[in-house]
């Protein structure tokens, strides 16, 4: 999504540290692109720690291709937070085009390197496409919320962090008006999120270590 603010700290780095260590051995012997989610709640540090994990990736020259759930929304951010406050029941997997986003990947997995895909300009509240090429690129991280749910992944990552943990780190990023509405709309996100971690591969906890679930 064009015009997120992130804020990178040294426990995103960290945490990106610990899930290359785990994930490396398999990542180089992968044919193919080795594909990663990583997924939680809002303000858990989703983004940031992909971006702290392609950059450790490519210091070791491994080109990696960050993807942002946040593209695939049905309506553009403000759009779509005037929508929840009409019906709040809106808030969901439903809300997000996740049958785009698992076609995009059983192409590139099919070895389609050349993919279209929605791009979400925040500050102009519009959705628009883009043409991306993956040639050459050895991994893919997905980040967003709901990426847990996705097919053919090598492994799903989830940061173990609610939105009481979240708290101060989303008033840095200030995307959104903090407010009871809020409130409600994460805690049905949190409702719907957490049963997620059963289903990763590696959890980030409160933290910010990482280590195998399974």
């Amino acid at each position: 999504m064009r015009g997120d603010i992130l804020i990178i700290g040294d426990h995103h780095r960290s945490a990106a540290e610990n899930i290359l260590s785990l994930t490396l051995t398999a990542i180089r012997s992968k044919k193919g692109v080795y594909i990663f989610t990583i997924a939680g709640e809002s303000g858990a540090g989703k983004s940031e720690t992909a971006y702290a994990l392609e950059g450790l990736l490519e210091k070791i020259h491994i080109r990696t291709y960050i993807i942002q759930q946040d593209d695939y929304f049905i309506l553009p951010p403000k759009t779509n937070e005037k929508a929840r406050i009409i019906n709040i029941n809106r808030v969901g997997p439903d809300e997000v085009r996740l049958d785009l986003l698992n076609e995009n990947i059983r192409s590139v997995i099919a070895g389609d390197m050349v993919i279209k895909k929605p791009l979400v300009i925040f500050e102009e509240d519009r959705i628009t496409t883009e043409t991306i090429d993956l040639s050459g690129y050895e991994v893919i991280i997905i980040d967003g919320t709901y990426t847990t749910m996705l097919e053919g992944i090598d492994c799903h990552v989830f940061i173990d962090r609610d939105r009481n943990d979240t708290r101060t780190d989303r008033l840095k990023r200030n995307r959104e008006q903090q407010n009871e509405y809020l409130e409600r709309i994460l805690e049905i996100e949190h409702k719907i999120i957490s049963r997620h971690k059963e289903m990763a591969d590696i959890i980030v906890n409160k933290e910010f270590k990482a280590y195998l679930a399974r």
